[in-house]
This record gives structure tokens, sequence and C-alpha cells, in this order.
């Protein structure tokens, strides 16, 4: 799991039908210098399932990969980043 800065929300015009009920955000991860030393530096941006409700300027745990399908079971869902959780504060 990364950290993530929400910076906007993805608007589609089709989605497949096990997606409904969320939406897309895009995030830029934060690499450890962004969240010690308050640096402006920022990976790459990846779009992100969420159904949390995460807003722009949210800081998010970020799920990729296969891990990202697992919070839906059995059902297959065609997702490669899930939004896990929100968060509020950092703690070092």
């Amino acid at each position: 799991m990364r950290i993530a800065e929400v910076i906007g929300r993805v608007t589609l015009s089709r989605s497949h039908p096990s997606l409904r009920g969320a939406r897309f955000v895009l995030a830029l991860p934060m690499p450890l210098e962004a969240l010690t030393e308050d640096s402006a530096k920022r990976g790459e941006d990846v779009v992100v399932y969420d159904d949390l409700g995460a807003g722009p300027g949210s800081l998010i745990g970020l799920s990729e990969g296969r891990e990202a399908a697992n919070p839906f079971g059995k059902t297959k869902i065609p997702v490669d980043a899930y939004c896990a959780c929100l968060l509020d504060r950092l703690s070092f």
C-alpha cells in the first residue's frame, strides 16, 4: 500500500457494469520525502477506484495490482488501483 494525494476526478463516458456505485479519482503517490519533509515531489499519477468518497486534497491509502481486486471477493472487477482508506493525519 502506498500513500497518495487525490488531485482530481475522472469522468467516464462508459463503464463496466460491475463498477457502478463508485467513481474514479486521479491521485499522485507520495514518496518518503513528501511525507516527512513536506517536499513537493510526487510520483506518476494513478487512476484509482474510490467508493469511500475521497476528494481533491485527500490523502488515501492506495492498493495496487492483484491486491486492488481483493475487496471484491470472488466478483471479478477490472481495477488496477483501489482506495483502501482515507487518512486524516500522518504520524512518524
